[in-house]
């Protein structure tokens, strides 16, 4: 086998992928392939992926076929000799050791590896089984319904599309709890018709064990120690407009910091290229530091740093010109403050709204979209059994929760287009009417506007 396979490397051309037959990019481990078949090969062995082939396992691999059996692809990149010792244990870029050539694998250790056998002692989760679109380079248009032709959970509380109820739950309980279904899912639930018509209070059970595992994974690569900006003033200094603004500035440099710390420890860290990671960063960052600000260190955004703004009075101009963008803002981070609290949202269910949210396929210039949106649906899911499991007498929790997101999203488009200088009045009316009026729930009242402006207050 190993012989044959030099052969072919020897007389191919070395323009070519070995496994697709597109164009190729260099040597992966240890054969010639392109950028698509080396990260499904990454992502496969990572991952500890099974495939399952619905034919006979001898499937077409070609550019335009590829993505139509990823068992089929899988094995072909054993066969041609890809060798998934030199993939790095920590996923970053680059091989763990320099391989020449391709490597041979007798079919005794093949057929472990794609049956899983090989994983399964070093997996602390059950067996899991993926369709053949559970991994590809985008959307297949022939295999029953691809995964990369749905909709994204998030994407689905602007959809009118119907329920598919009994699909989905199909589809979750293939995917985490490893009970196979003959057909894949057509809709993801409507977040509005689910909340609404289908929940109802579920009976006490135990947290899925995957899930329990994906949950504790993401809250570990959360960082909650308080911040360390210091924000003690002095009784009777007053703050000027210029220091308050420095000091919201430090907050988001330290904020911003911890958010960049996050995502190197995230659980998929090695699914994703750096640079789909930096393009998810320069796109979320706001929203990322106004959840966890609303959230997990709200007790010091609330506290600390409103007391410090309480030192801060400002002019009759500065009042007088505060925008509509700034009014806007003020009343929704008012509102979702109090949403925040009232929910009492925990800090499992802070790190999968924050994942869910960092996995947006919606931008520009991404290389994975198809990986990007199986992570989503993969938190997505992962918080819906948090939030059953946990609050079972609550059955719109999880709706709930997953609506706070596009406000966030809003919020950080509206915050853009408030001046610099208009930052410190804001702030200070948000933190005022939050610490002061707890039980006002609705957004857009205006004795929030008043009381919160007082000079000196």
């Amino acid at each position: 086998m190993l012989l044959v396979t030099y052969t072919w490397l020897a007389d191919a051309d070395p323009r070519l992928c070995l496994i697709c037959g597109d164009r190729a990019t260099g040597l992966h481990y240890g054969i010639i392939s392109c950028e698509g078949c080396k990260g499904f090969f990454k992502r496969s062995i990572c991952n500890k992926r099974v495939y399952r082939c619905s034919r006979d396992k001898n499937c077409e691999m070609s550019r335009k076929q590829r993505n139509r059996c990823q068992y089929c692809r899988l094995l072909k990149c054993l066969q041609m000799g890809m060798n998934r010792k030199a993939i790095r244990e920590d996923g970053m870029p680059g091989g763990r050791n320099k391989s020449i050539g391709p490597v041979e694998i007798s079919n005794e250790e093949m057929e472990r590896i794609m049956t899983g056998q090989e994983f399964k002692e070093d997996a602390g989760l059950p067996e899991h089984t993926w369709g053949n679109n559970g991994d590809s380079d985008h959307s297949s248009p022939d295999n029953g319904v691809s995964e990369g032709n749905q909709p994204s959970p998030v994407s689905t509380l602007s959809s009118s599309k119907s329920l598919e109820m009994n699909s989905y739950t199909a589809t979750y309980r293939d995917q985490y709890v490893g009970t196979p279904v003959s057909s894949h899912y057509k809709f993801l639930p409507h977040l509005f018709g689910y909340a609404q018509s289908v929940l109802r209070p579920t009976l006490a059970r135990s947290l899925y064990s995957q899930s329990q595992t994906l949950v504790s994974q993401l809250v570990a690569a959360e960082d909650l120690a308080p911040l360390g900006t210091p924000m003690l003033i002095e009784d009777g200094y007053r703050v000027t407009q210029g220091e308050l603004f420095a000091l919201l500035c430090r907050l988001a440099d330290e904020l911003l910091f911890r958010q960049i710390s996050w995502i190197k420890r995230l659980p998929f860290f090695c699914e994703l290229s750096i640079e789909d990671y930096t393009l998810l960063l320069s796109a979320t960052w706001q929203e990322l530091i106004l959840l966890s600000s609303l959230t997990i260190y709200s007790g010091q955004m609330f506290g600390d740093l409103a007391n410090v703004t309480t030192k801060y009075s400002p002019s009759d101009y500065e009042l007088q010109g505060f925008s509509e963008d700034g009014m806007d803002v003020m009343e929704r981070l008012i509102y979702l403050f109090r949403k925040f609290n009232q929910l009492k949202v925990s800090n499992e269910e802070y790190a999968c709204m924050k994942a869910i949210n960092f996995l947006t396929q919606d931008i520009r210039g991404l290389t994975n979209v198809s990986q990007l949106e199986k992570l989503n649906k993969r938190y997505w899911y992962v918080c819906q059994d948090l939030a059953e499991y946990k609050y079972p007498h609550q059955p719109k929790r999880f709706p709930e929760i997953m609506m706070c997101l596009p406000e966030i999203r809003h919020i950080a488009g509206k915050l853009v287009n408030v001046p610099l200088e208009q930052l410190p009045l804001l702030f200070k009316a948000v933190l005022h009417s939050c610490k002061f009026s707890p039980n006002t729930l609705r957004a857009g009242t205006t004795t929030c506007l008043t009381t919160g402006l007082i000079p000196g207050n």
